[in-house]
């Protein structure tokens, strides 16, 4: 039998959030995914940051570099300005 459940971490003991009816000491594999808290912002504002300070020139040899090194995984918003990025005060 398989079934997903979800349970809270706390004092060193996994804790169901809805009751499991299994036999005491019965002996479970558990494969544990950890649920993403973060809200969208948060990413975004760590990503700012990391641009904080750059010239769009610094950006733009960055985002070179990351085009040679893995194509695949990089992919810049044509029309979205680098100043756009940061975040005004």
């Amino acid at each position: 039998m398989n079934r997903t459940i979800e349970a809270i971490y706390r004092d060193g003991v996994l804790r169901p959030l809805q009751p499991l009816d299994l036999p005491e000491e019965l002996r479970v594999i558990l494969d544990i995914h950890i649920e993403d808290t973060r809200l969208p912002g948060d990413s975004l504002a760590a990503w700012q940051a990391v641009y904080a300070g750059l010239s769009a020139t610094d950006v733009s040899v960055i985002e070179q570099i990351a085009r040679t090194e893995n194509p695949s995984h990089f992919r810049r918003i044509p029309d979205l300005p680098v100043e756009s990025w940061r975040t005004r005060e």
